[in-house]
């Protein structure tokens, strides 16, 4: 059965947090992250684990497009209050890409988009590094296989909220290089 993340959450990537007082997890306790705010809606484990799984590697987009939905209906109240101008995506590596036919996290994006009456950019950020799945790396390879893995866009719009959307947030590394470049482009 599918639960919703209820509670108290960590003021930076939305984990559950045991105690009442605790502002921050105990990674975003010992690490700076590069984007501002996050929130999750669903714990990865079973069984979203296994429904994103189908949705990566079997084409089972209806997954996506549940996530997106119930994402805009559970973060509305938080997306307006931040005031999201727009979502963009993680974006795939070509190859990846062209192997899979579709981007996951664009999927989601798209769906919440349109309950959300936001635009979804797909071209803000363009992956370059092929990096291998980031499941079989730790955390510090997580990020030094990450910084250099995606560019901006040639004709960036400027926004100045928006909201970074991925199937998966683990370490926070591929969040923090998708905002480190749209953070770069504003300046």
């Amino acid at each position: 059965m599918l639960k919703p993340i209820k509670g108290v959450r960590c003021y930076c990537c939305s984990r559950p947090l045991l105690e009442e007082r605790q502002e921050f997890c105990y990674d975003c306790s010992r690490k700076k992250h590069i984007y501002d705010r996050g929130i999750a809606v669903f714990r990865y484990q079973s069984p979203v684990a296994q429904s994103l799984y189908q949705l990566k590697y079997h084409e089972r987009k209806e997954y996506g497009i549940f996530y997106g939905n119930y994402a805009a209906v559970y973060a509305r109240n938080q997306i307006r209050a931040w005031n999201i101008e727009a979502l963009i995506p993680v974006p795939l590596h070509p190859s990846r890409l062209a192997k899979r036919g579709y981007n996951q996290a664009e999927v989601i994006a798209k769906a919440m988009g349109e309950k959300l009456n936001l635009p979804v950019i797909t071209d803000a950020v363009k992956r370059v590094g092929n990096t291998k799945p980031l499941k079989e790396l730790n955390p510090q390879e997580r990020r030094k296989t990450l910084q250099k893995a995606f560019t901006p866009a040639k004709n960036q719009t400027h926004w100045k909220n928006v909201l970074v959307i991925d199937d998966i947030y683990t370490t926070g590394s591929t969040i923090d290089a998708v905002s480190r470049i749209l953070k770069e482009t504003q300046r």
